[in-house]
């Protein structure tokens, strides 16, 4: 008699595929076995290539996609949509500042745990973080998409909530990416919310403990910058976190992927002036403006892609710097602050480079 407890997972967080896997062990002769298993990891690699590229086509293309939808719905029959959704953006525009709509079942999912076996990705801690405190963690580098800031904040595919019990994780970014039709909706539910003043201070009031605020502090300027092999942060005239830190007193934790600037290349030489011009009136123009990567393709093919490449990035998450509360800080105690972090995160890349063959001679560089 087949039981529930004897042939399904207890635990949600169990992969289906690798449950499945140890089942079919049991079950079946060992060439029939192994048979299944190239089948099933090849399914799997398959089906890792599809959600990164579903990823992909969320972030970068996307917003190409929706700005025109409506313009097209508005000649069909389903014309009503279009002012129907423009009243529900109305409604709902201010949840990108209010921590977002986040749903469980979207940020711990079977597809998220695929997307983090492509690299793979993972999240090491070397401190406990109190759910009796509020954080301010900085996500570092930017690379070219993020990968890592997201897996960590947006998704529990690396083990968040098991890691830092009682936390809840939010990631903070540009209020441009929550202008988009259907694809803000999706940021809300996974916990995405906008990178502004009000939107800070709203995640730290409520409820007033127990949160995870992540924030790429080198923006999109250190998107354009991100390249194999480098560490350049830029963090020199990011200051405004610290204030927030003292105003509210919440712990500022560095945070450092490594292996986030390997996923992808961006143009160099002589093209690479010229983007980085086009980049700066994009951003002027619309006031974002994401980075062009280059990375492999969807087939494999030799000419290469927008697919980052399979490398691992391992998220180290720092010890806490202990903030008390000042209501009115001075300009002097938010530059000792913002002088004791980066310290904090040069220790934090120098003690652990070395576990992720980063070679003695590089180091951070901050801009």
């Amino acid at each position: 008699m087949i039981t529930r407890g004897s042939y399904f997972p207890f635990d949600v967080s169990t992969s289906l595929l690798q449950w499945t896997a140890d089942r079919a062990k049991d079950l079946l002769p060992t060439s029939l076995y192994d048979l299944c298993m190239s089948l099933f990891m090849s399914c799997k690699r398959a089906s890792e290539v599809l959600i990164v590229g579903g990823f992909i086509f969320l972030w970068i293309i996307s917003p190409v996609v929706v700005v025109w939808l409506p313009v097209a719905l508005w000649f069909t029959d389903l014309w009503w949509t279009v002012p129907l959704y423009a009243a529900w953006m109305y409604y709902d525009w201010d949840t990108a500042k209010t921590g977002g709509r986040p749903i469980e079942i979207c940020r711990n999912n079977i597809g998220w745990n695929l997307f983090a076996d492509y690299f793979p990705l993972k999240l090491v801690k070397t401190a406990e973080l109190s759910p009796e405190r509020n954080y301010i963690v900085g996500s570092h580098p930017h690379g070219v998409l993020s990968i890592g800031a997201c897996a960590t904040f947006l998704t529990d595919s690396t083990g968040f909530s098991k890691l830092f019990p009682g936390l809840t994780a939010n990631l903070l970014t540009l209020n441009g990416q929550f202008w988009f039709p259907l694809r803000r909706d999706f940021g809300f539910t996974i916990g995405g919310a906008e990178s502004s003043r009000t939107s800070l201070k709203w995640t730290l009031r409520n409820p007033g403990k127990g949160r995870a605020i992540g924030i790429v502090l080198g923006g999109l300027n250190e998107s354009i910058m991100a390249r194999p092999g480098r560490h350049d942060l830029k963090l020199l005239n990011r200051r405004g976190f610290c204030r927030f830190a003292l105003q509210f007193g919440a712990d500022l934790v560095p945070l450092y992927h490594f292996g986030e600037n390997e996923l992808f290349d961006q143009a160099a030489g002589n093209y690479e002036q010229g983007l980085k011009n086009m980049q700066a009136r994009i951003r002027n123009l619309i006031g974002f403006c994401p980075p062009l990567p280059m990375g492999r393709s969807l087939l494999n093919l030799p000419w290469g892609g927008i697919l980052p490449y399979r490398k691992p990035v391992t998220s180290v998450m720092g010890k806490p710097i202990r903030v008390k509360r000042v209501e009115n800080p001075t300009d002097l105690q938010v530059d000792l602050l913002h002088q004791k972090y980066c310290d904090a995160l040069v220790d934090l890349f120098e003690k652990n480079k070395k576990l992720y063959d980063i070679p003695d001679d590089q180091h951070i560089n901050f801009y």
